[in-house]
């Protein structure tokens, strides 16, 4: 995969490559908790509920390739996509910085070269999980999280 040097400090996110696309992806899992959404106030919880193909050690989809046939609720985010979902990605999110004219942060695997940073820096949901598949729906609401994301 060749990328651009720094890349995401240049190329407007609607004119980046399919892999510089996929690269801002730091892994910290974030998006793949189940939220909660409050329809009179808007505001969005996150609960320590994955989908259920997070992989919980990894922070990386368990099935990537296919994950919109077994999660068809899964959201395809792209630049397209990006403005009507920012609002619930967490605040780390790399998409959502640079879309908001932000930049990376220093611990970005783009940025250290080091694809553990996010996990070092202690900003992904690595070991704090529990599979969708364990928790009734219902029940969110007695995981969520108290630290913004």
């Amino acid at each position: 995969m060749t990328l651009r040097d720094k890349f995401w400090e240049t190329v407007p996110l609607h004119k980046m490559t399919t892999p510089e696309w996929e690269a801002l992806c730091d892994g910290c899992g974030k998006c793949c908790l189940n939220k909660i959404e409050y329809e009179d106030t808007g505001e969005v919880e996150y609960t320590r509920v994955a989908c259920r193909l997070l992989d919980g050690a990894t922070c990386r989809c368990g099935n990537y390739e296919r994950r919109f046939t077994y999660v068809p609720e899964c959201v395809r985010l792209n630049p397209k996509t990006l403005p009507k979902v920012a609002y619930w990605l967490p605040v780390t999110c790399a998409y959502k910085l640079l879309h908001q004219g932000n930049p990376l942060p220093n611990w970005h695997p783009l940025v250290t070269g080091d694809p553990e940073s996010v996990h070092t820096a202690g900003q992904s949901v690595r070991g704090i999980t529990v599979s969708e598949a364990a928790v009734d729906e219902d029940d969110w609401d007695e995981y969520l999280l108290e630290q913004e994301l």
